[in-house]
Order: structure tokens, then sequence, then C-alpha cells
């Protein structure tokens, strides 16, 4: 029998297959296409799922850097530049890859691992019981697993087999327009690689540009096809009957600058026009041994790009989870924290997703309110709550109240142990929980949990705790305390001690 079937082979999928891997189990993923599709969609990685993906080593991989990932210094909210320099602690990360680069990456990881990826197949319908689940795919086989998990996107075919409700609004007043295209260098600032736009003047690169009559967005990236995108909000619908040409893009530039922009195709044959945006919640993330995983269970727009930190990290949290469960060690109730844990995280999504859409409207009346909102932004501890709401860096799970570091993301610890300094993203690529304890003293309280936690011993740097107990997903389940709290920490998380 199958482990874990997993439909869906995007990043979401794909991530959960690895870290389920990691864990011993054979997860299998199904996938509709039976190539992957290549087309353009998300365009990098924001927020801390770039550290959680330096510590399964797959940073690296994606960039090509040895160096730990690097807070950016400047990002982008609701059309307005945040200047991140201003925080101390800047939580905010950034990998610019394309997504067919990241399903690349993520796929070559799960093949290594031994993850069976079956392209060309579709779910068409299941039944479960106290057991299993029996899947029916669209070539009339039946395959048989302990649980399913639905990572096949906003239109997902598992939710509604379900019977899960997605509540939620569509949004159709708005119309984005987007294109890789190649704009003149009599047009191109050198020195920071923004537009100069002659009757209106520059535009920052990487940035969303708001007027009173729309939003724009020019995005040069290196080594690949630049990308430009508009936003407008006509007084009249714009359908989806005819595609888009160049000559729409232009002219709706035109209408958000009040002036031209020439530029050509570049080839690739990116020219997308959407006329609608949806925020939903699934109003259940699990239904027995059927789980929803990514947009399957969430969608919202893609300003601020946090779908993939929203994302890859629901299948880190629910990856240890289901494995514990698998198992047979982990602790009664363990797998439903994953929707009680990660759909708050959900829901700030969308928040942030919503304040930001409505601040790039258009009108004077939100006018004004960029205004003020701008004299908020000059405040460091403004700027940093949005930097920590946009990267995730402020999410704390349910824990310890008297424990000022459980519930939260590990910091980056390095050990100074026997044989030399380690990074906390070195000792957690392997995904298991794991004791980070400079004392000594620790170590034999979890010597009945040694079948599923790791430890590491050695003078620690990068926190004032002379230990941690991290769980696979780098929150922290227990900072130094006494035994006694360590042994509670450990059955609340991993189960009972093996005999």
């Amino acid at each position: 029998m199958i482990d874990v079937l997993i439909a869906g082979a995007g990043p979401n999928g794909l991530m959960l297959a690895c870290e389920l891997a990691l864990a011993g189990l054979h997860p299998v993923v199904l996938e509709r296409h039976r190539t992957p599709t290549g087309e353009p969609r998300a365009n990098g990685l924001v927020g801390q799922v770039v550290r959680m993906l330096d510590r399964r080593g797959l940073y690296t991989r994606l960039t090509g850097d040895t160096d730990p990932p690097a807070p950016l210094p400047v990002f982008t909210f609701g059309a307005f530049p945040l200047d991140l320099t201003m925080l101390t602690d800047n939580p905010h990360y950034v990998i610019g890859v394309p997504q067919a680069q990241l399903e690349a990456t993520l796929a070559a990881r799960a093949d290594e691992l031994g993850v069976d990826i079956r392209r060309g197949h579709q779910v068409t319908g299941f039944h479960q019981d106290q057991d299993q689940v029996n899947v029916n795919l669209g070539d009339g086989t039946q395959l048989s697993c302990r649980f399913l998990v639905g990572a096949d996107g906003g239109h997902s075919t598992v939710r509604r087999l379900a019977g899960i409700g997605f509540p939620g609004v569509t949004e159709d007043r708005s119309v984005s327009r987007t294109a890789t295209v190649t704009v003149p260098a009599s047009h191109l600032d050198p020195d920071t690689g923004g537009l100069r736009v002659p009757g209106y003047g520059p535009v920052t690169p990487f940035q969303h540009t708001r007027t009173p009559r729309g939003m724009i967005a020019w995005a040069p990236f290196p080594g690949r096809p630049a990308i430009l995108s508009t936003k407008e909000w006509p007084d009249t619908p714009v359908g989806d009957d005819t595609p888009m040409d160049l000559a729409e893009l232009r002219a709706s530039v035109a209408r958000v600058l009040g002036a031209d922009l020439p530029f050509t195709a570049d080839g690739t044959g990116l020219l997308r026009r959407l006329t609608s945006s949806n925020t939903r919640i699934a109003d259940r993330y699990r239904v027995g041994r059927v789980l929803l995983l990514g947009d399957a269970a969430h969608v919202h727009p893609a300003i601020g790009g946090p779908g993939l930190n929203l994302g890859l990290q629901d299948a880190v949290n629910l990856g240890w989870k289901l494995a514990a469960t698998i198992h047979g060690w982990a602790p009664d109730g363990l797998l439903d924290t994953y929707e009680t844990e990660r759909r708050p995280v959900a829901e700030r999504v969308v928040m942030s997703t919503q304040a930001q859409s409505a601040l790039i409207g258009p009108g004077d009346e939100i006018t004004g309110l960029r205004e003020l909102f701008a004299e908020l932004l000059r405040k460091p501890e403004v700027t940093g709550h949005i930097a920590a709401l946009m990267s995730g860096a402020d999410i704390t799970y349910p824990a310890d109240p008297a424990d000022p570091l459980a519930g939260r993301t590990a910091p980056d610890v390095t050990v100074h142990g026997e044989c030399g300094p380690v990074r906390l993203a070195e000792s957690t690529r392997t995904a298991r929980p794991l004791l980070l304890d400079s004392t000594g003293t620790f170590a034999e309280v979890t010597a009945p949990w040694r079948d599923r936690v790791d430890v590491v011993t050695g003078k620690l740097e990068g926190t004032t705790a002379s230990a941690l107990l991290v769980r696979p997903d780098c929150f922290v389940a227990w900072s130094a305390g006494d035994p006694e709290t360590l042994r509670t920490a450990l059955s609340r998380f991993f189960g009972r001690p093996a005999r």
C-alpha cells in the first residue's frame, strides 16, 4: 500500500513528497500533465521560506550561492517601497527564480530521495474508510493509500470530491495584463535598470508604481526576459473572449502612465490578461484521511508574492506530522494541528493581500490614504511590523506561554562542537527533530526519544537560550527550562518515549 498519495506535482506537492521521503516514507505523486508545463507563474520566493529551503539544502541548488541567504534591503508593499535597511533584524528574504526552475529542482531532489512521480494521471474519485483511501484514476485503475493529499491547485479535484467548501469572494473589477518584453536601451536607466518614460518620469524596477489611473510593474530579471505588467479598474468589464496582444498592453501602459512606452515582444510568448482574482480558504483542511495543501486549501491575490511562502511551509508543517502518524509515534491530535497552526497563517496572508489591493486602488480617497500610509512607513516599527507580516516571521504557533521562544521559527543558530562550527541549516537537512544543547545536561533526557530525536551538543551562537528543541519544520518546541518541561515538550510533539 502507498504511504501517501499526492495529487499535483507543483512546488507544494513536490516539497511534501521530499519531506515524507526524508522521514522514511514512500510517497507517490500524481500529475495530470504528462510533462512539466513550463507555464510562467511565480517569479521567485519571498519570505521565511527562503531560510527553510536553506535548512533543507535547497538554497544553494536554486541560487548557486554557497553563502547563507541574506535579507533583502528593499521590498514593496501595496505599491510602497519598503526600506528594510532601517531594521535591526530584517526578516525578509528573496530568491529570484521562476517557478519552473523551482519545480525542476524539487523534482530532481524528489527523484534522489526515491519518490515515485507519475505523470499523465488524474484523480477522478475516491472512497475512504478508517484504514485507507482507495483512489480512482482517469485510466480506470485504482490505487490504495494510507493518506491522500490534494495539492492540485485552486480548482482542486480532491477538494471537490471530498465535499470541502471553498468560501470566499471573487473580485472582477480589475484587469491585469502581463507580457515578457524588450524595451529600447534609450528608455532604460543604465544605473538602476528601471524605465525612463518621457512625459512621465522614472519607473523603479521590481516595485509596483501606482498612479491615479492604475498600477505598473517592471521586472528586468537578470539572465531571463523582463516582465511588464499593468493593472487597471475600467468602467466597463473586459472579457477574455479574445487573446491579448502587445497593442492592448501598450494602450494600458499609456493609460496608466499618461505617456507612451515603446517595447516589443521578446519571443517567449507570455501574453496574459486576468479579469478576476479569488480570495478563498477551504472550510476544512482535512476530512478523515484526505488533506489539502497549498492552493487547494487557499487562494488569494498574488500581490507581494506570498503564495509559495505559504504553500511550501504548509508542506513542511504537514510532512512530519503525516510521517509521525504513519510511523505510529504521533501523539493524539498531532495531525489535526496542521490546520490549527496553518489556517491562521493563511488568514493573515489573505488580510495582507486584501490590504495591499485596497492601497493600490484608484480614486482620490485612496490617494489620501496613501499619503498617510507613507508617513507611517517612515517609522521603523511600522516597517518592521509589515516586513514580519509579509515574510511570515511573525508566525507563532500555540505553545507554552512561559517559554519565550516556543512556537516561533528557530533562530539561525551556530553550534560550536567538537567538529567545529555547524549551522542549524546544516543539521536540519534530514528533517528530524533536533535538540541543541550547550549544557550537556539535557541530552540524557531525550534518550527515550532517541529513535526520533537527534542531539547536537556544543556552545550555541545566535541565541540567548542554552538549549533548544527544534521541530522538523524548524519551529521551536522548547527552549531551556528544566528537564521536566523538556519531557513534556518531547511527549507533546514527538509522542510517548520508546520502551
